[in-house]
């Protein structure tokens, strides 16, 4: 990927997020908006570990977890500011990310997605059970992030939705930026060609633990992020963000778009989230719309939207 590309990419998502709030005929869309791009940013994560260095993950909502809860319970217990908690979510993810990294990524295929969609549940598990701490199932309130009211004292008069329209798209780009300058850079071809083949990377003189690793950290990371996002934006979070139906939803996000594509899994993050708004006219009949698009969209575009359509419009220019 050419320098010229990557910002051609930034430059058609930016544009998109600048232009759509004039099409939006109520406020309800700016939050919806502000949803669609903090599931891409938890996606592009993904990206990074299933797209670039072929590793799956069943349980990466277990680290949009910890970042969630860390927004509800550092400043009530810690008393830090709800964006210095973020920071401390991210942390706790990049050091769990290390720390079970190590052992998990020596398994392969089947067996590690196993093994992380254990870890997704065992956090699951701990935030529900801990009731005293974080709520139980019930869940409990996430403190304000405080920047809209910094902005009204400026004379900045904005609505909630529009605030969080603005800072999680800042954010997603931000995200996407880093994705695509890792594609570029030594390490994401190494992750590159772990993804082609573990034993053409090890006799290349790649270092394959630390490269397996390195991808894990990046996108628990993205995740965690992703989920303190969730939680400031909606002031209240339970135990279903860490779901296993969370996990699943993230890596459907990403193969329906094209896992190897920051822009394509960003493009079936928003289809996917926008979907079921769309699809409430089918009452009952909805969760089968959907899996039925889904399905479809598999056996015609196998790749992933995004690069299937790609690849049929270049075979159809040539």
């Amino acid at each position: 990927m050419t320098c010229r590309r990557k910002w051609i990419q930034i430059s058609i998502i930016a544009a998109i997020m600048l232009v759509l709030p004039f099409f939006f005929p109520s406020g309800y869309y700016y939050r919806v908006g502000a949803l669609v791009f903090v599931n891409a940013l938890s996606v592009v994560g993904l990206v990074i570990l299933v797209g670039y260095a072929g590793q799956i993950s069943l349980g990466h909502a277990g680290f949009a977890g910890i970042g969630a809860y860390a927004c509800a319970l550092a400043p009530t217990h810690l008393g830090l500011h709800p964006a210095v908690a973020i920071l401390l979510g991210a942390l706790i993810s990049a050091a769990l990310a290390l720390l079970i990294g190590r052992p998990i990524l020596r398994l392969k295929g089947y067996y590690l997605g196993v093994a992380t969609l254990g870890f997704g549940i065992l956090v699951s598990m701990v935030l529900s059970n801990e009731r005293a701490l974080t709520g139980g199932p019930d869940g409990m309130s996430v403190p304000d992030l405080g920047l809209r009211s910094l902005l009204r004292d400026m004379g900045w008069r904005i609505s909630g939705g529009e605030f969080w329209y603005g800072l999680n798209a800042v954010v997603l780009l931000i995200g996407i930026w880093i994705a695509l300058n890792l594609y570029q850079s030594a390490t994401g071809r190494a992750m590159r060609a772990l993804h082609g083949s573990e034993v053409a990377a090890q006799t290349v003189g790649i270092d394959v633990p630390r490269i397996k690793l390195q991808a894990f950290v990046i996108s628990a990371v993205y995740a965690s992020v992703a989920g303190s996002l969730l939680a400031l934006q909606n002031g209240f979070i339970t135990p279903e963000v860490a779901g296993f139906m969370h996990s699943v939803e993230m890596v459907t996000m990403a193969v329906l778009g094209g896992v190897g594509s920051v822009l394509g899994a960003t493009l079936g993050a928003a289809i996917l989230t926008l979907l079921p708004q769309v699809l409430t006219v089918f009452a009952e009949y909805e969760q089968l719309v959907l899996g039925l698009i889904m399905v479809l969209v598999m056996i015609f575009l196998p790749r992933g939207l995004l690069p299937s359509i790609v690849a049929k419009l270049r075979g159809r220019g040539e």
